[in-house]
């Protein structure tokens, strides 16, 4: 039975592999990076051998480590999370062809499961962030063996953070519609509990400053224009419409990132009113990021938008293009510019000889030094130490998923694990990307794969 079992798997993921890119096995190996952020005590269906439990005692137990660190950042993750639900929500078929929609659930209940633990509507007090970010960036070692104090912080009645707490409704409420049909009991827990946090934001506003220098917001409408927009889709109910109407930015976004969710939001409301003006924010955007724009081009055709972390801007507006697509926008000229991004860092490029991929895991070439911790450090009881962030060699553990910084404008990148600008990892770095993965399946499944023309073809 288990050979018909994995024939049928390979049947199932045939059609993903009949082109140059297995985008299938791309968004599989996401799912894993996810899985190999998890803080907590740790379940029996764990796929990440070299993991186990780590902070059982904090304040507020699971979720995801922020990135090669183990601190829990509220905004970065409500923010991956929201992304990532929202794939969940309009790809779904894109998790199923690949054969991923079993792990994509079970991947993102961790972190819907900390979100409920997280909002205490009761205390009206939410925990935005565990751990120190000073001490923890000195700590150079496994999770499993932290012993440091992890204070937790909060917001409150007398603490503001509504940009989180904004952000964090849109999460919980965008997985209450991922979860409606599989389980409806859970999917109202988490819509509960985005009602109750929006309200709290919504009379605290304010944005948290007590994580500085860390993940400062430079506003909270925009993530309380999400947080509205997503408990209208997850309702329907008028009044959050009309709050989302009055938080809303129609200017033209930079870029999508943990702190600028203005994009996302007026893609949402063009999605929901069809109305022009939505519309042309989001084709603004698209045009400055598009050829001829004020986005800078690699050689290789990489839309490069700022040398820290490059790749995570680009595949967060290569989700949004692929979105934007669905909703009725030049969905050719979109999705072939989406899936020349992502063709990119799958393999698309001049690095190392060219078929060179900046996801872990993916194909034959990719980084192997990830900023990153937990991968760097030997099998216990080998010791792990700071001596580990300078070591010689490849980590000792494949970080199978995670999407790296990226190279600079001139296409050159060093796999160095010391060098946290363009080969850290984190959570956000890799939420668009998957999303964008999971809608190229999706574009496979229904006939409508772009063609497209990569400058450096693998």
């Amino acid at each position: 039975m288990s050979i018909l079992n994995e024939l049928f798997h390979l049947l199932l993921l045939l059609p993903l592999t009949l082109g140059t890119k297995n985008y299938g096995d791309a968004l599989a190996k996401s799912i894993l990076f996810y899985d190999a952020q998890r803080s907590g005590r740790l379940p029996s269906n764990n796929p990440i051998p070299w993991r186990g439990d780590s902070n059982i005692g904090d304040c507020v137990p699971g979720g995801w480590h922020d990135a090669g660190d183990h601190v829990k950042f509220g905004l970065p993750l409500s923010s991956a999370a929201t992304l990532l639900s929202w794939s969940l929500v309009q790809f779904k078929d894109g998790y199923e062809k690949a054969g991923q929609l079993d792990q994509m659930y079970d991947m993102m209940k961790w972190v819907y499961d900390y979100f409920l633990l997280a909002w205490k509507p009761g205390q009206q007090k939410l925990c935005v962030q565990v751990g120190d970010g000073d001490a923890d960036h000195k700590y150079w070692g496994r999770p499993e063996d932290m012993d440091m104090d992890r204070p937790c912080k909060f917001v409150s009645e007398n603490t503001p953070g509504a940009d989180i707490a904004g952000g964090t409704a849109a999460a919980m409420a965008a997985g209450s519609i991922a979860y409606r049909q599989k389980d409806a009991a859970y999917a109202d827990k988490l819509l509960e509990g985005a009602k109750s946090l929006y309200n709290f934001a919504k009379g605290h506003r304010g944005v948290f400053t007590g994580g500085a220098p860390f993940y400062g917001s430079s506003g909270d409408a925009d993530e309380m224009c999400e947080g509205a927009m997503w408990l209208y889709k997850a309702t329907g109910d008028q009044s959050y419409l009309n709050d989302t109407m009055s938080y809303v930015d129609l200017g033209v976004a930079w870029g999508l990132g943990w702190d600028d969710k203005k994009l996302a939001c007026q893609g949402l409301l063009y999605e929901a009113t069809e109305e022009d003006q939505y519309k042309r924010a989001v084709e603004g955007y698209f045009k400055n990021w598009f050829p001829g724009g004020n986005v800078t081009y690699t050689p290789c055709g990489l839309a490069w938008r700022i040398k820290w972390g490059a790749n995570r801007f680009t595949a967060n507006s290569a989700f949004m293009a692929l979105l934007a697509a669905e909703m009725g926008i030049e969905p050719t000229k979109y999705r072939k510019w989406a899936v020349e991004q992502i063709n990119y860092f799958l393999g698309d490029n001049n690095h190392d000889g060219g078929c060179f991929s900046f996801e872990i895991g993916y194909g034959s070439k990719f980084p192997r030094n990830p900023h990153h911790r937990a991968a760097s450090c030997p099998d216990p009881p080998a010791p792990c130490t700071n001596d580990q962030e300078k070591a010689p060699g490849f980590s000792p553990h494949i970080l199978q998923g995670a999407l790296v910084g990226g190279p600079d404008k001139d296409d050159s990148y060093t796999d160095v694990r010391t060098d946290y600008i363009h080969n850290e990892v984190a959570l956000d770095y890799n939420a668009g990307f998957q999303g964008a993965l999971a809608g190229i399946v999706h574009l496979q499944a229904v006939g409508k794969m772009p063609a497209t023309n990569n400058k450096c073809p693998c």
